[in-house]
């Protein structure tokens, strides 16, 4: 058997993306120049950025009106009292809020800073939301490419979380399709025969974490290929949303 070997390849740049643009046709077209072409067992990784870019979560900061609360929590920590106002329009509950930090829950479920409601790359008064349906998003970018090139690969939507206890960000999936997020490994034995009960992996941020690392922030490339990764346990294809954590089981709810 031969050694297993993971290739993780950064695409060609995108051009700029803008609300309504094909953005799948800019994916096929960053492939098709890549040489590299793709393969039903490849795993394609496309940044939130551009998908949100191409489905027009965009809000244009002049047309927001700050509530009284926005307007406090900014001024207390010198902050953007519109932008404080969209992440709390874009939020499910407030987690934590101090220091200028804004720690909420977004209606997918996730738990991150500011909403993921993001400022960078997206031009003057503007801010860039998360995808409606990431895991919507995922399926259409699949669907499309297997149009083009008659194979559809697994796809993950990536985004920059930050983590509890630890310093620095990384990238994480919130959008799957065409592949198991998560390997099980509950109730199988290791080498020394002890059953593992608790043992499951995230394997679609595993993934996401390698693309940036090809990727980088600041490259304007934002699909990155991986190529030769084997789920190690026998699993079936599921979403971004099974890397959320039930909140019966949420520790610091």
């Amino acid at each position: 058997m031969s050694d297993p070997t993971l290739q993780v390849i950064g695409l060609p740049q995108l051009p700029e993306i803008h609300p309504g643009d094909d953005l799948i046709g800019a994916i096929g077209d960053s492939i098709a120049a890549s040489g590299q072409g793709v393969r039903e067992d490849d795993i394609l990784i496309v940044t939130q950025k551009v998908v949100s870019k191409a489905e027009g979560r965009l809000v244009d900061l002049r047309t927001i009106e700050p509530s009284a609360f926005a307007r406090d929590f900014a001024e207390q920590w010198g902050k953007d009292p519109r932008q404080v106002e969209v992440v709390l329009c874009e939020s499910k509950r407030i987690v934590r809020m101090d220091r200028g930090v804004l720690i909420t829950e977004t209606r997918h479920g996730f738990v991150c800073a500011n909403a993921g409601v993001d400022a960078s790359n997206v031009g003057p008064e503007s801010v860039c939301l998360l995808p409606v349906d990431p895991d919507g998003s995922a399926h259409a970018i699949r669907r499309g490419i297997g149009d083009r090139f008659g194979v559809k690969p697994g796809v993950i939507i990536s985004d920059s979380f930050g983590r509890p206890w630890r310093v620095g960000i990384v990238n994480v999936a919130i959008g799957v399709a065409g592949l198991a997020p998560l390997a099980d490994y509950r109730g199988q034995y290791d080498d020394a025969g002890y059953e593992l009960h608790v043992t499951v992996i995230a394997v679609a941020d595993e993934l996401a974490c390698a693309a940036e690392l090809v990727a980088n922030k600041l490259d304007k490339r934002p699909v990155t290929l991986i190529r030769g990764y084997r789920s190690p346990v026998e699993m079936p294809a599921g979403s971004g949303q099974d890397l959320v954590i039930d909140p019966a089981r949420d520790m610091f709810r």
